[in-house]
């Protein structure tokens, strides 16, 4: 199989997102307005089951709570993901994915005239890198979403978006000279979300999220972490405004293998 040319990839996606929100950042600049930042507080699991020696079974349960009057961080749900795909391994270094969301937003805002909660449905495909070094782990994450979300009125109708991710990792360990069980790491991440569809009028920034994480690797079947995330993005009826939020993050990474030993690939981190 012909080697995939990790820079030339990235730096393709990257031109075409570019490209496609260049003509919204002509239009004349307003005065810039930065919400009060909220906090909130996120429970993610992540599984990654075997089907096969190359194909597995993405299984991932997000529960995200949000700050409500003077508690912050817990006071009220905001929202629950479940996401599933199937995924195929096409070496170490490279896998691809391809499944669907159903996330449940509750009306954390709102008032009693409203829907405390609606579903979102999203369709999602993933490119993962990545890239071993000497002491740690690189990861390059494409991810593209196609969601149909709608607001708490009674009489809100589905609206379409295209949600464009891009996400930078650093996985390095403390205590080992490489990653392996019984290690303690640190992992830094950035990530950009883009979004488009007919509702974003100047808007395309949907999200930039700044997260640190420290987590532990019990063994190659379960790892845990937790870090402290800022984020900030615009406000989708007006691109102007600014919503910032702090976020606490707890993930649970686990990875079932019932396959003989002698059939396995070296795994790489799929999570996030």
């Amino acid at each position: 199989m012909k080697q995939l040319n990790t820079k030339n990839t990235l730096g393709l996606f990257l031109f075409v997102v570019l490209f496609q929100f260049h003509s919204k950042a002509q239009e004349v600049a307003r005065e810039t307005e930065y919400k009060e930042p909220v906090t909130a507080f996120w429970i993610n699991t992540y599984g990654n089951i075997r089907v096969s020696n190359r194909l597995f079974w993405i299984a991932q349960t997000h529960f995200r709570m949000e700050e409500k009057g003077s508690t912050p961080f817990v006071g009220q749900v905001a929202q629950l993901y479940n996401r599933h795909a199937l995924s195929y391994l096409f070496s170490k270094n490279f896998n691809v994915s391809l499944g669907g969301v159903l996330r449940v937003n509750y009306n954390t805002n709102g008032t009693s005239e409203q829907k405390n909660k609606v579903p979102e449905w999203r369709i999602w495909h993933q490119y993962l890198f990545a890239m071993p070094m000497s002491r740690m782990m690189v990861y390059h994450r494409i991810r593209v979403e196609h969601r149909w979300s709608k607001g708490f009125n009674t009489d809100s109708q589905y609206i379409f978006r295209n949600r464009w991710r891009y996400m930078f990792k650093l996985k390095m360990p403390l205590n080992k000279p490489k990653l392996s069980s019984n290690t303690f790491y640190v992992s830094p991440e950035v990530e950009l979300i883009m979004q488009s569809g007919k509702p974003v009028i100047d808007s395309p920034l949907e999200d930039l999220r700044l997260h640190t994480s420290f987590g532990y690797i019990l063994n190659p079947r379960i790892t845990v972490a937790a870090g402290i995330m800022y984020s900030q993005g615009q406000d989708l009826a007006d691109g102007n405004i600014y919503k910032q939020k702090w976020t606490t993050r707890f993930h649970v990474y686990f990875s079932p293998d019932f396959r003989k030993v002698k059939r396995k690939l070296p795994s790489i981190h799929h999570g996030d």
